[in-house]
């Protein structure tokens, strides 16, 4: 399954006989049979009707749309997933259940700490210049995980276990960087430099991939457990990438150790920092290779979660 990314002005969709046909002016570009497709990010202004927007539901492909100056995503629609209730009757019972909660939540962080030290441990063997800062952020969060081992933790306690391995991680994710990029840890809202600009297009291009994991698999994916439900937050998904966001760390600094990413790919929008399109045009293809892996444990991930809420006592 493919995904279509669209990054050009004065583009239209129309639908014929099984094929999606791209149109600039009227003039056939590309044409893609419909069953091969599994999603379709838009990231510039590109025309198509409510009736193509039916037929994409229908047939599972999702629509990511970016809009606004920065390039913020807007909104992700999805086709209709599984029709089973009982699946979010079960995830609201999970939800009222403090204990149950925690205990998911504290599986959740020990599993994206893992990840997160993974990635260093293999940057200490390709990086020995940066062994120093390295190891101590690798030991920061070694002592965020001994910290896990105890029972009864607060969600409060473990959101602050979390913080303090984050704080520590950056710190050694910092050391990869080249000293131009002048990454001081993570921001947000807008990013403030290059390696930010990077890491949060690939986030919001795996949270979409996590709200769909979830509404195939028949989750809300607006009642998280780790994150709390806040209005417009997809807090479901914000917790199924958690572990997986070094996955979309490790492809940022691949792009810029390899030089594929420069500073000339950037420019500035008063505070932001954000990816032109001859930056996004090389981002799109190496996001979809790094991001295969994620897809398929989302998916798993999902499913697992529905098996678990139809097998546990509420």
């Amino acid at each position: 399954m493919a995904t279509l990314y669209l990054d050009r002005k004065n583009l239209s969709l129309r639908y014929a006989a099984g094929v999606l046909g791209v149109y600039r002016d009227d003039r056939l570009e590309r044409d893609f049979p419909l069953r091969l497709l599994e999603r379709i990010v838009l990231r510039a202004s590109v025309r198509l009707d409510s009736g193509l927007l039916a037929i994409l539901a229908d047939a599972g492909v999702a629509v990511v749309l970016f809009g606004g100056r920065n390039g913020r995503c807007a909104t992700a629609l999805h086709g209709s997933g599984s029709r089973d209730a009982q699946r979010r009757l079960g995830q609201y019972a999970l939800y009222q259940n403090p204990q149950r909660r925690r205990l998911w939540s504290a599986r959740l962080l020990r599993h994206k700490l893992a990840a997160q030290q993974r990635l260093l441990n293999r940057a200490q063997h390709l990086r020995p210049d940066a062994r120093l800062p390295l190891r101590r952020a690798i030991n920061g969060i070694q002592n965020q995980r001994q910290a896990l081992i105890a029972d009864g933790l607060s969600l409060e306690r473990l959101r602050g276990l979390e913080g303090a391995a984050a704080a520590q991680y950056f710190s050694g994710f910092a050391a990869l960087l080249p000293p131009s990029l002048e990454f001081q840890g993570r921001n947000r809202r807008p990013p403030r430099d290059p390696a930010n600009a990077v890491l949060s297009l690939g986030y919001t291009l795996l949270h979409a991939e996590a709200v769909r994991a979830c509404e195939a698999a028949g989750l809300d994916p607006y009642l998280g457990f780790f994150h709390d439900p806040a209005w417009g937050r997809e807090s479901l998904a914000a917790d199924c990438i958690e572990p997986l966001r070094p996955v979309i760390d490790r492809l940022a600094w691949r792009l810029f150790a390899e030089q594929v990413l420069r500073q000339t790919h950037f420019r500035r929008d008063g505070e932001a920092c954000l990816l032109d399109k001859g930056g996004r045009a090389l981002f799109w293809p190496a996001y979809e290779t790094a991001v295969r892996p994620a897809r398929r444990t989302l998916r798993r991930a999902a499913n697992l979660m529905v098996k678990q809420l139809a097998e546990e006592p509420a």
